[in-house]
């Protein structure tokens, strides 16, 4: 039978080492804090394939490494290359714009001087309009570093990938016996993460889809410039929590009145109110609801804390933060809370 000092000693060399993993752990994140969402994107895959993955190599005896290159090429062409160009298009677009932002700070003075006119509230400032130019003269250097950015984050997450696919079921017994929690407690936190990674990883980017969809053929019908642009980015803000797609639409409706578009504003404004925004809520209903029951609370903070914390996969990985949390409070109930009938000690 070990001896106080010796459990004692045993403890704190515990203690210290698990102080050493920890600093590692942080110095490491720090470092690799860039290729973050190479890694979440990773992770977001293998939890889509895992379960088509281990059926083909393991019931039908597929070659793994066949499969999961497959994978990976299906990965490249339904998602990686689609969402790459569209960045780069998209960015290209923008930085021509704002390269010459002359046209775009007449036409927001156009609309603040209306919208003086109308509440008596001056809108924009000389300091306002020399912040947006001097921002807009930054902004294409930053298309570059995110450019090489992005091709980074792409070419880890398909080496991670490969690497989760191959030794998945290690990856995920070494996981199991590393978390100290009951073998009900760990199931609950795989089927959570399963659930909610699914549930965002495909609905939200479809929801995406069909408002920005929406959107165009609204923005097309009333003559809006570069209608297929202010589609494809109100798509992308319908994945911002409470303001959505309204970034983009509230503007264009606004340039609208302001030039004397009366008629094509107001047709925009009700497209807008009526079909853009309502159409999110009707796909919500039909999409997410059959993947799973996300309460909205959790998505829309979800998003706002993950949005921060890792950027575009934030959208998927913030509402799963939000679940963790509420679960681990359970968890930690259920591990060492006391039953509601047993007095306190």
């Amino acid at each position: 039978m070990l001896s106080m000092s010796s459990l004692f000693n045993n403890r704190l060399r515990q203690i210290i080492l698990l102080l050493i993993v920890i600093l590692l752990a942080l110095l490491l994140l720090q470092q690799l804090y860039s290729f973050m969402p190479g890694f979440l994107g990773a992770i977001t895959l293998y939890i889509l394939f895992r379960a088509s993955y281990f059926n083909l190599t393991i019931k039908k005896k597929w070659n793994k490494t066949l499969v999961a290159l497959l994978f990976i090429i299906a990965s490249m062409v339904l998602i990686a290359i689609p969402l790459f160009f569209s960045i780069e298009l998209v960015t290209a677009k923008v930085g021509n714009i704002l390269s010459n932002p002359i046209d775009i700070v007449m036409k927001a003075k156009l609309v603040g001087n209306k919208i003086k006119e109308v509440t008596g509230f001056k809108l924009l400032t000389d300091e306002n309009i020399k912040n947006f130019q001097g921002r807009a003269g930054n902004f294409i250097p930053k298309i570059i570093n995110s450019s090489a950015g992005i091709l980074s984050n792409f070419a880890i997450m398909f080496f991670l990938l490969y690497f989760l696919l191959k030794n998945g079921r290690e990856v995920e017994k070494m996981l199991q016996q590393s978390i100290p929690l009951k073998e009900e407690n760990i199931e609950l936190l795989s089927n959570e993460t399963k659930n909610i990674i699914r549930a965002n990883a495909i609905g939200i980017p479809v929801l995406a889809i069909i408002q920005g969809v929406v959107a165009t053929i609204g923005y097309a019908i009333f003559g809006v410039t570069d209608y297929g642009l202010w589609g494809f980015m109100t798509g992308v803000c319908s994945m911002l929590p409470v303001v959505g797609t309204a970034i983009i639409w509230v503007p264009l409706t606004a340039y609208f009145f302001a030039s004397g578009n009366h008629s094509p504003a107001v047709g925009l404004l009700i497209y807008s109110v009526v079909v853009i925004t309502n159409v999110d809520y009707v796909a919500r209903l039909t999409i997410l609801k059959k993947l799973i029951d996300v309460h909205p609370l959790i998505t829309i903070f979800g998003v706002i804390v993950g949005i921060g914390l890792f950027g575009f996969w934030g959208v998927i990985f913030g509402p799963l933060l939000i679940s963790y949390f509420i679960i681990l409070v359970r968890i930690y109930i259920n591990e060492f809370g006391k039953p509601a009938n047993q007095p306190i000690q």
